[in-house]
């Protein structure tokens, strides 16, 4: 209960007691102009009567009034809610564009990587055949040095015949 609520229950319980305390003088009856006419009753009981009427269309106009916040605060709470799982669709829609963006990109990096490792095998293996095309050369030279000094040797060995 908060303090507006305990406030006017207070107020209410006040008049309640002052009424009671002084019903004698609320109950007279005295002579009222009702401006065609002139009657005889209670001054105080008509006054607490109106009070209490008063009163109670506050308390009603009170709860209308509460019963519109309500209501207008469902509104919006469901309206809340309607923009919130439109977010997430539209989250989750950025997320498998992302998803299917980067699955695209990984797709060219890769094909592009085959096709730069399928130019490096062919380089390396036009390197691996220029390396062994230089070794058979430097074996025939090498070859043809050994035959070179092998035959000098024979010669120079051979005792030679007159």
């Amino acid at each position: 209960m908060n303090l507006r609520t305990l406030l006017i229950a207070l107020t209410f319980v006040l008049l309640a007691v002052f009424a009671l305390m002084n019903w004698g003088a609320f109950s007279a009856p005295t002579a009222l102009s009702l401006g065609f006419a002139q009657v005889q009753a209670p001054l105080g009981l008509i006054m607490l009567v109106i009070t209490g009427l008063v009163s109670g269309l506050f308390l009603v106009y009170i709860v209308f009034q509460q019963a519109g916040v309500i209501l207008e605060a469902r509104r919006y709470a469901k309206e809340l809610q309607t923009h919130r799982e439109l977010a997430d669709k539209a989250e989750a829609s950025r997320f498998t564009e992302l998803q299917t963006f980067l699955a695209d990109e990984l797709r060219k990096v890769q094909s592009q990587r085959a096709v730069e490792a399928e130019q490096m095998n062919t380089r390396l293996q036009q390197l691996e055949q220029h390396i062994l095309d230089k070794l058979d050369e430097s074996t025939r030279t090498l070859s043809a040095y050994v035959g070179e000094v092998d035959d000098k040797l024979e010669r120079s060995l051979v005792p030679r015949l007159p």
